[in-house]
């Protein structure tokens, strides 16, 4: 896969998993929690073949492979680092639903 296309792929993954991410939240206020983690863990696995990609490119860069700052490139590590960020928070607010629904419930 030459460098254009591990970007490409890369901002696919990441999208991806930010896609995936808010699915979660979107179940969770549904209070359909099992749904919710299922899409989290869907979100975690494209997030990891994205990072599979970024380390690609790192460990090719280090073998003295020059790779070109392209702002394509930029906005392929600007997906990643959003995806990421919307994933770790989705996971929050996943466990925030689901903490307010047992005391909902628990006081019912």
């Amino acid at each position: 896969m030459n460098s254009e296309q591990q970007i490409f792929t890369l901002i696919l993954h990441s999208g991806n998993g930010r896609s995936f991410a808010m699915e979660a939240l979107a179940f969770a206020r549904k209070n359909d929690f099992e749904s919710a983690q299922d899409s989290i863990q869907k979100a975690k696995d494209e997030l990891v073949l994205a990072h599979h990609i970024q380390t690609e490119l790192i460990q090719g860069e280090i073998r003295g492979e020059k790779a070109d700052i392209s702002l394509l490139m930029v906005h392929a590590q600007d997906h990643l680092m959003n995806a990421i960020t919307v994933k770790d928070l989705a996971e929050e607010f996943v466990s925030m639903y689901e903490r307010f629904e047992t005391i909902r419930n628990v006081n019912s």
